[in-house]
């Protein structure tokens, strides 16, 4: 397949050149929970899933005193964050549908040696729930609430916060030029496709929640 622009330009309002683009999924992949379905940038799959559109968020934040706020309002509860020193806080989340399927990304030509990951971001001074909820809504274009702590991650540079969290909206469409395909897989599919230590240890996390006793 030939290479392609992203359709929105890096931090430094330069174009982005994709490779080796993905294919998105057809408009039935994303109504069946046993398949894995693909969007590309600038694709709207304008459909609904699980009772909620996939539909551009039209007034997400737009400083870090707004993630902040919005972050505040999550009610959950969290341990201490304990950051090893050498390495950066960061955080993510592992967005879950109620067909049981995960969201997850393609970074932009393989960035990080990842074919797949989820998604997650250096919290560069904000605080650690305003820190996924921006880097989940740059790096897969969805309006996310988080639900739960999920556990803390040791990965080469840095130390990750993953929390649980449900979509409330959003497109996938609109993920920004560090992602060329955002990915909705069940959970079976996903450890083909998540293939990194760290997002392996999310994963058992996760399925630690579901296990007997």
């Amino acid at each position: 397949m030939p290479s392609t622009y992203h359709p929105s330009s890096d931090n430094k309002g330069r174009q982005v050149l994709i490779r080796r683009p993905h294919l998105p999924s057809s408009a039935a992949a994303w109504g069946h929970a046993q398949a894995t379905a693909r969007c590309v940038p600038g694709q709207s799959p304008d459909v609904e899933l699980n009772g909620v559109l996939m539909a551009p968020w039209l007034r997400p934040p737009e400083s870090d005193d707004a993630w902040e706020a919005l972050a505040a309002g999550e009610p959950l509860q969290e341990p201490a964050f304990n950051c090893p020193a050498g390495l950066q806080p960061a955080a993510g989340a592992i967005v879950l549908e109620p067909d049981g399927r995960i969201w997850c990304v393609a970074p932009t030509n393989g960035f990080g040696g990842h074919e797949f990951t989820l998604p997650k971001g250096r919290a560069d001074g904000r605080g650690l729930r305003a820190t996924a909820l921006i880097e989940v809504f740059e790096e897969t274009g969805l309006q996310i609430r988080l639900l739960s702590f999920l556990c803390d991650v040791r990965r080469t540079l840095t130390y990750t916060r993953f929390y649980l969290a449900e979509r409330l909206g959003g497109c996938p469409g609109l993920a920004g030029w560090e992602t060329q395909a955002v990915v909705l897989a069940p959970r079976a599919a996903l450890s083909a496709l998540l293939t990194h230590p760290g997002d392996t240890l999310v994963l058992a996390s996760l399925d630690g929640l579901s296990a007997p006793g």
